[in-house]
């Protein structure tokens, strides 16, 4: 009796092992796989304060838990189940659908620039796509849908590149790990943009403290700095947002060439970089990296230049016929009941 109960003690001890030691492998495969879409991250994080800038401080916080919430039903609820499937049953599905996306982000970015180089062009562009809102509750859900809607497309990259960096292995285990490596991103991303849009409120109160001490001093500069710099710093994170999103959406379409066999373009990009390195080898990497990011932006901004006006003139007009249908459709219902 005693011996079978050590044996049996022994083998949940050794199964014990191995499931620890699988946690530690989806742990490290995760950390790997997070890793390599870092950059998109920055992006996303860079991305994300612009749409809580204008309103009042105490809409910020639950403006960024809408906006996070729905980036976890986005990885958790749709890409994570929807990669997981296309990789089965339609993996050449996923890079054409990678690329719309990638289309997607050029269109967003480039009608940033478009609004600020021609403002009232691009407001005519805005109203001819979606009514304006005019009370600050609808406003709201348009920030947090197009928030949404924008990383939507960021977290299908994420997605992507995860699966990619994912060895083949079960399907259990690659949920785990997207499911982690999406968990951990949001609340990287969405922790650092709530920390991002309050420094200024940390300001006011570090700048608001009464201690007559050195101490007291040192923390009233640091707050008045939060205070006067805040603005200054979220405007330069709406201009890295804007161009990170041309710069990734060019550079999905660029890969997405290059995986139909249309590898020029890419080529170009890389071996530019690669001249620029050579010719400066102490900035070689940095160099490098900054002339192909800069290559994938020109590729962006090219390709939202062509959307916009394809947005406006077609995509449009279908969009609003569909709208204009779901009216009729509930008043027909509408008249049939009463009927």
């Amino acid at each position: 009796m005693s011996v079978g109960l050590i044996a049996l003690l022994d083998d949940i001890a050794a199964l014990a092992k191995v499931a620890a030691a699988s946690l530690d492998d989806i742990a490290g495969q995760a950390a790997k796989a997070g890793a390599k879409a870092a950059g998109v991250v920055i992006d996303d994080a860079a991305v994300t304060p612009r749409y809580v800038t204008g309103f009042s401080a105490a809409r910020e916080l639950p403006i960024i838990g809408k906006i996070a919430l729905g980036s976890v039903k986005n990885k958790l609820l749709i890409l994570l189940p929807a990669a997981l499937i296309l990789s089965l049953v339609a993996p050449q599905a996923i890079t054409p659908l990678l690329m719309i996306g990638g289309l997607y982000l050029c269109y967003e970015g480039v009608e940033k620039v478009y609004a600020l180089v021609l403002p009232h062009a691009a407001h005519a562009h805005e109203s001819a796509l979606e009514t304006t809102s005019l009370d600050a509750k609808s406003v709201e859900d348009e920030k947090v849908a197009g928030a949404i809607k924008t990383d939507f497309i960021l977290s299908a990259e994420i997605m992507a590149i995860t699966l990619a960096a994912v060895p083949s292995g079960s399907m259990f285990t690659q949920a785990l790990i997207l499911a982690v490596v999406g968990l951990g991103i949001t609340v990287l991303v969405y922790g650092g943009v709530a920390l991002i849009v309050k420094a200024d409120d940390l300001g006011l109160m570090l700048a608001r403290v009464r201690t007559a001490s050195a101490v007291g001093a040192f923390w009233r500069t640091i707050g008045k700095g939060l205070v006067t710099g805040m603005p200054y710093f979220l405007k330069v994170l709406g201009i890295v947002g804007t161009a990170a999103m041309i710069w990734v959406g060019g550079g999905i379409i660029v890969h997405g060439l290059e995986s139909y066999g249309l590898g020029r373009l890419a080529h170009l990009i890389h071996d530019a970089g690669e001249a620029t390195a050579h010719a400066i080898p102490a900035l070689a990497s940095v160099l490098s990296w900054i002339v192909e990011a800069a290559g994938a932006g020109i590729v962006g901004i090219v390709a939202g230049l062509i959307a916009i006006p394809v947005a406006g003139y077609i995509v449009s007009p279908i969009w609003q016929y569909l709208k204009s249908l779901l009216p009729r459709r509930r008043k027909e219902a509408l008249a049939d009941g009463k009927k």
